[in-house]
């Protein structure tokens, strides 16, 4: 049994500092033909990712929430994960499809940190929402649930340690 994935997941940390360097279109093509390849239900395949690189949008989108967005105008790369709205399961499918992207990131040697839409107030009378709907042109019909900003790491972060696993939170046959 390969390890290769489980290593994946465990050195994969959230990255919020990156280094000026681009990210190589081959590698931005690879990330999103894995979030393409994520499962969806009844294969609805409803979700869209706008890719941001322009650091003038960048910085705008650094400022879609009071705070925890705002490292965004450091990174060299952000993609927008949003879904027609199609009912029940845009967030679940949206979901899945953003950590295919981290996990892949991951694997190209990228670090990524996931930033929170759905549910957020870029102040007191605007929502995340629609601050970046305005910003990219994002038809109604469409929600956004999350950022997720893409670069070169500017520093590494230790792996998950095995020994610290919450082990009590898995439950067999009852809970």
């Amino acid at each position: 049994m390969s390890n290769f994935l489980y290593q994946l997941i465990k050195t994969r940390r959230s990255t919020r500092k990156f280094t000026a360097q681009a990210v190589e279109k081959e590698k931005i093509d690879t990330i999103l033909n894995a979030a393409l390849m994520s499962p969806s239900s009844k294969n609805t395949q409803a979700w869209h990712f706008v890719v941001v690189e322009d650091k003038a949008v960048l910085q705008r989108l650094s400022e879609s929430r009071e705070q925890g967005s705002q490292f965004l105008a450091g990174a060299p790369l952000a993609i927008v994960v949003l879904a027609e709205d199609n009912g029940s399961v845009w967030i679940e499918d949206t979901a899945i499809a953003s950590a295919y992207i981290q996990l892949q990131a991951e694997s190209a040697g990228l670090g990524t940190c996931w930033v929170q839409v759905r549910d957020r107030m870029k102040d007191e009378t605007l929502s995340t929402e629609d601050y970046i709907r305005s910003l990219l042109d994002i038809p109604q019909g469409y929600k956004i649930l999350n950022i997720i900003a893409v670069g070169y790491k500017d520093g590494e972060k230790n792996p998950h340690d095995d020994t610290k696993l919450k082990l009590e939170k898995i439950h067999y046959g009852k809970f």
